[in-house]
Formats: C-alpha cells, sequence, structure tokens
C-alpha cells in the first residue's frame, strides 16, 4: 500500500480489509447502514460486493450477524461509530461475542472528542472501559496508520474476540513500515528517566510530540504506547514506574476505566506510585472543536507537557 502516511485512518482500514479478502475469502466487512463513515462503501462495496454486507440501522443485530458468520468459518469486522458498537449493543456483544468466544472483530469508529461535529450523543467517552471488563475480549486502539494496518492484519489471522478503536481522519505517523503488532506488548516509543508518560490510540501522537517538547527543557520522558489495553502488558509498565517514580497517562476517553484505570490498577498491586490521569473527566461530550474540549478537559498537549513536568519535578 504506497504513500500510506497520507491516507485517512479509515481509507487504511477499508483498502486493508481489500487486501485481506484478497488473501482469504472469509473475511467479512458488515455495516449498519454507515459504511461511508466507515470509509468500506465505495471502497470494500465495489472491491468485493459478496464479502460486504449492510445491517442497515440495526447495530444489535449486525452483531448476531457477525457471531453467526464467524460460527460458520468466517472472519467479520463489524464496524459502526464507538457509541453504537459498545454502548448500544453491549448485551449482544456480552452474550454473542464474549460469552460464546465467537470470532468476531468489532470496530468502534469515531471514538471521543473526534466525534465532535455530532456532540454529546454521540461522542463516546466509555467504549474502552466498557469492553475492557468482559471476558474473553481483547481491547485494542492503534496510533496511527502502520499500526492500524498490523494490527488488522494481526486480527484477521488469530481467532479471538476483538474490540478496535477506529479514528476516521488523518493522524500524525508515530511508526513506519517496519513496525510490528503484538498486543501482549507496549511500545517503548521513547525512553527516559525522570517521568512516564503512558498513551494509546489517538493520543499517543500528541504525547510523543509533549515528550520531545519536554525534552527541549531537559526533562527525561518515557514514553510508553499500549496499542492493547486489554491484554495489558504488567511487566513494562512496572519496569518504568520503579525507574521513574511518577506516572502520566493521557487517553482519548473518561479517565475512569480506560487506559487511566488499568495503569492505576496494575501500579497499586505491583508498585504503588503517583499517577496523574489525563482525559475526559468524567463528563459528558458536547458539539464543539477538539481544542476546545482539550482546553476544557484539560489533556490536549499544553495540559500534557504541565503534567510530565509537575511529577518530574517530584
Amino acid at each position: 500500500m504506497s504513500d500510506l502516511h497520507d491516507m485517512e485512518m479509515r481509507a487504511v482500514y477499508a483498502a486493508t480489509l481489500n487486501e485481506l479478502m484478497d488473501e482469504n475469502p472469509n473475511v467479512m466487512c458488515v455495516e449498519a447502514d454507515l459504511s461511508k463513515a466507515s470509509g468500506t462503501n465505495p471502497a470494500v462495496v465495489d472491491a468485493h460486493p459478496e464479502n460486504f454486507v449492510n445491517a442497515g440501522v440495526a447495530e444489535a443485530n449486525m452483531i448476531g450477524v457477525g457471531a453467526g458468520l464467524a460460527v460458520e468459518g468466517k472472519i467479520p469486522f463489524c464496524a459502526s461509530f464507538s457509541c453504537f458498537a459498545s454502548r448500544r449493543v453491549y448485551d449482544q456483544v456480552y452474550l454473542s461475542v464474549a460469552y460464546a468466544n465467537t470470532n468476531v472483530k468489532i470496530v468502534g469508529t469515531g471514538t471521543g472528542i473526534t466525534q465532535g461535529p455530532n456532540g454529546g450523543t454521540h461522542m463516546d467517552f466509555q467504549d474502552m472501559a466498557l469492553m475492557r471488563v468482559m471476558p474473553n475480549l481483547h481491547v485494542y486502539s492503534p496510533c496511527d496508520v502502520y499500526e492500524l494496518r498490523v494490527m488488522m492484519r494481526h486480527m484477521a489471522a488469530n481467532v479471538q474476540p476483538t474490540y478496535m478503536q477506529l479514528v476516521r481522519p488523518k493522524v500524525a505517523k508515530v511508526f513506519d513500515e517496519t513496525y510490528s503488532f503484538d498486543p501482549e506488548k507496549a511500545v517503548v516509543v521513547r525512553e527516559g528517566s525522570d517521568v512516564t508518560l503512558v498513551a494509546t490510540g489517538y493520543m499517543t501522537a500528541f504525547a510523543k510530540a509533549a515528550a520531545e517538547e519536554l525534552a527541549t527543557e531537559g526533562v527525561s520522558v518515557e514514553l510508553l504506547h499500549y496499542p492493547s489495553v486489554k491484554p495489558f502488558d504488567i511487566a513494562t509498565l512496572v519496569t518504568s514506574a520503579e525507574k521513574t517514580g511518577g506516572v502520566v497517562t493521557v487517553e482519548n476517553q473518561n479517565i475512569i476505566g480506560g487506559l487511566g484505570g488499568a495503569v492505576c490498577e496494575v501500579l497499586s498491586e505491583n508498585c504503588p506510585t503517583q499517577v496523574k490521569r489525563l482525559g475526559i473527566p468524567d463528563r459528558f461530550g458536547e458539539v464543539a472543536t477538539e481544542d476546545y474540549l482539550f482546553d476544557k478537559h484539560g489533556f490536549g498537549p499544553a495540559h500534557i507537557v504541565a503534567a510530565c513536568r509537575e511529577l518530574a519535578g517530584k
């Protein structure tokens, strides 16, 4: 796939689905009438119409269709807005995917503040927390197009019910073509000694920029990227926290139950450490720009820098 870094995340999602379908006709694209938003219409519709299913405005039915396809040996990628792919279909996912342990890949698109124009009803700050507490279900959040592509290939190759967050627009480059994905391992993006910064998904690029800015001030940030929040790599976090003595987490989610929750759970049991969680402070969303929401809720680039600087100082 050429010029990957110039493509929207949803365009890479669709192009990767087409690649997977070329290699394995059992890969399926299942949508709930939001395929243009997901990027699969017209890309997948035109290239692989026989592998495309539109369940209509019936997200719970989409999950049931996906589970049925999986039982018959198919590999369904079921996508919708994250609020519909998690909150609205929670019981169907719990029973037909997690409890039944079916090989369904659920993709929640437009998570968190990236749903700015659609407001509070569509702005889902809870999907990572909701999905993380389901037994059997892996929970992933790719930070750029390179990670998204290899993550999808891993998902297709492994029989494992999975929920993946997907932001739709272009995002900053964090990795490159050499990147490999392992859900059991966090990625040490940058080594440091003064403070540990832990990020996932959409926020990792912002965290990387913050760490680079702090380096110019002489603050040494160790940046850990967690592409998988479940399973969670305990060892990498504990080793880093023991070294730095302070941890900042940042996520495009409510600070309760998601990445910040996972970090606090791990450290409280293995290495008690002061943690500052950045994200949405248990609020609902609203129609607004990303910059406005970053500033209102205190987890934008400047807030990441300030939090790391403060903890490093302690």
